[in-house]
């Protein structure tokens, strides 16, 4: 994976909470912290997301994206 955001934050999927639009996904960093992030269920479904899957949070400006490994 390459992307141009420089605050890429590993971790596992702790929780998936889906909407009608959107899904909630908290994301469990090193040291016990958390981050929470809301992208489109669409998204959340192409890319597999459910708890214990290792993932991303790409942290540009004020949005938190999701990123996974292919």
């Amino acid at each position: 994976m390459k992307i141009s955001a420089r605050n890429q934050l590993r971790g596992v999927v702790k929780s998936v909470a889906p909407g009608a639009v959107n899904t909630e996904i908290v994301i469990g960093l090193p040291g016990g912290i958390e981050i929470a992030s809301v992208i489109t269920k669409s998204s959340a479904e192409t890319m597999g997301v459910a708890p214990g899957k290792e993932v991303y949070a790409v942290v540009k400006a004020s949005n938190v994206m999701v990123a996974v490994d292919h």
